[in-house]
């Protein structure tokens, strides 16, 4: 999986009047959970633009300087309900020997056959939850929709692996093609349906 930095420094004062003084500055306060006690620390807002807009899933490694490097994945974000200000962010300190839980996003390839014919692909879910060892976070889910027709559907049984556990129901649809009013029958589908047609009745013979 992808990783970014965020280089920061502890913070001693964890106050409102100390906190305020830092989103001021163009500081956002965070904090680190996971470990034996939490680590309060600060960085420039614009350290965060790379985790906070983009669509991948990403781990980060928050570099202290001489209080040490925290591999983490963000947890919590939180946002000035007006401005585009960053005011707070949690992240949970991750372990090589301990599973981590995380969002990922699905992709598709290949060229679906019922889209070709008409059919419209639908993304039920954009993200999935995976749970796998830091070593094992895939940076995305793959579905193949090449072979799928008009009507198929994708489940998150048809997406397991040994790598990482899919943390959702088999059930849960992950893609589909739905028809619309410009689909047309799958060629294949009209031969086979011919093919199981019953023969016409032969002339009576006079």
């Amino acid at each position: 999986m992808k990783s970014i930095t965020i280089n920061g420094s502890k913070r001693e004062s964890v106050g409102k009047k100390a906190t305020k003084a830092l989103r001021n500055a163009g500081l956002v306060p965070c904090v680190i959970y996971g470990g034996d006690e939490p680590v309060h620390f600060q960085a420039e807002e614009k350290a965060f633009k790379n985790l906070v807009y983009t669509s991948d899933a990403m781990t980060v490694v928050i570099d202290l300087g001489k209080d040490g490097q925290y591999p983490a994945i963000a947890q919590d974000m939180q946002w000035h309900p007006v401005k585009e200000q960053l005011l707070h962010a949690d992240f949970y300190q991750i372990f090589d020997d301990k599973p981590v839980t995380m969002e990922v996003p699905v992709i598709t390839e290949g060229t679906s056959r019922g889209v070709l014919n008409g059919g419209v692909l639908r993304k039920n879910n954009r993200r999935l939850k995976v749970k796998a060892l830091p070593a094992n976070l895939p940076d995305f889910i793959k579905v193949d929709i090449s072979p799928m027709k008009i009507g198929n559907k994708k489940y998150v049984r048809d997406l397991r692996v040994p790598e990482y556990e899919i943390m959702h129901p088999d059930s849960v649809v992950v893609v589909m093609i739905k028809t619309s009013r410009t689909a047309i029958v799958d060629d294949e589908e009209e031969e086979e349906e011919g093919a199981d047609a019953p023969a016409a009745d032969a002339p009576a013979a006079e």
